[in-house]
């Protein structure tokens, strides 16, 4: 999932503590070291983006990533739309905001959703990186309810997951929202 790196449209709590421009910096290149990390012959990827209109602007965003767009509502509206509309198998969403990340995650987690409903890659933050499901043999909402942004997202989510569903979850990891997590040395 990723926005349209325009300058002051991205990481603006980030912005706050780096300006406006090093944080522009900090998330376009970050979108595309991941892209060009996470392209792999294991899986298909998809950029799903923000605005929706700037999936025409191909300059824009990384070469060889086909673009959905994310669509309207909060982030749990929008992460749910690559379930509801890609091809069918199982689905594994990330932010473009996790410098560490690498293609070894991204199969953890496919790994993990042969066994499990849904996977996780939980944030130092209480929040989450990565989110995946197995969409068979039907999808599973678990974003109603949750306090996006907090400390809360992840426990938040769990628990609009419906009993009985199988979690699995990946390696914890740190995003970058802010100055504080910049500095942190997330990098």
């Amino acid at each position: 999932m990723a926005k349209a790196p325009r300058i002051g449209q991205v990481k603006s709590r980030l912005a706050k503590g780096i300006g406006l421009v090093s944080a522009w910096a900090f998330y376009r290149r970050t979108l595309f070291n991941t892209a060009r990390t996470l392209k792999d012959p294991r899986w298909t990827c998809w950029l799903s983006v923000s605005p929706d209109r700037s999936h025409f602007h191909s300059r824009s965003w990384p070469c060889g990533w086909a673009r959905i767009p994310q669509g309207s509502g909060d982030l749990g509206d929008r992460m749910l739309q690559p379930w509801l509309h890609l091809p069918p198998g199982p689905v594994v969403v990330i932010g473009a905001d996790i410098p560490a990340i690498t293609p070894d995650h991204i199969a953890g987690a496919f790994t993990d959703l042969g066994k499990n409903d849904l996977v996780f890659g939980p944030a130092t933050d209480g929040g989450y990186w990565l989110v995946g499901a197995k969409r068979r043999p039907h999808i599973i909402n678990p974003f109603s309810n949750v306090r996006w942004s907090t400390a809360h997202a992840l426990d938040d989510t769990l628990a609009g997951t419906p009993n009985g569903a199988h979690i699995g979850f990946v390696e914890t990891l740190s995003d970058v929202d802010d100055v504080a997590d910049f500095k942190r040395g997330a990098l």
